[in-house]
């Protein structure tokens, strides 16, 4: 049971180190933080209900984690594949695709919530 439980705290180690590292050389992601600050600020000052707080945590997560995914991605392919190639540069652009759509879809979410409160 002791090395199970070691094994998973090992494991959180590893994915908050994963997240550290996202923020090193990150603008994106700082960029996106510095959304969640704001959002989070607007939020606490509107009062939004809970279910408003639970949508907005879900979107902010989603723009997070797909942008930590994307640097993860990037990352991996230009270390396996350093010089320019069609297929990665595609790779790269789709999920680059996925973390804007999130990211739209999560400031058109925010905007909806947030005229409920004027």
């Amino acid at each position: 049971m002791i090395k199970f439980i070691t094994a998973r705290i090992k494991s959180f180690g590893h994915a908050f180190s994963g997240i550290a590292k996202a923020f090193h050389g990150e603008t994106h992601i700082k960029i996106h933080m510095l959304a969640v600050v704001v959002v989070c600020a607007a939020a606490v000052w509107l009062g939004v209900s809970g279910t408003h707080w639970a949508i907005l945590v879900l979107c902010m997560a989603a723009v997070i984690s797909l942008e930590i995914a994307n640097t993860a991605l990037e990352r991996a392919l230009d270390r396996l594949h350093p010089e320019r190639h069609q297929s990665i540069g595609d790779a790269k652009d789709l999920m680059a695709g996925a973390v804007l759509v999130s990211a739209m879809a999560s400031v058109i979410i925010a905007v909806l919530i947030f005229s409920q409160y004027f």
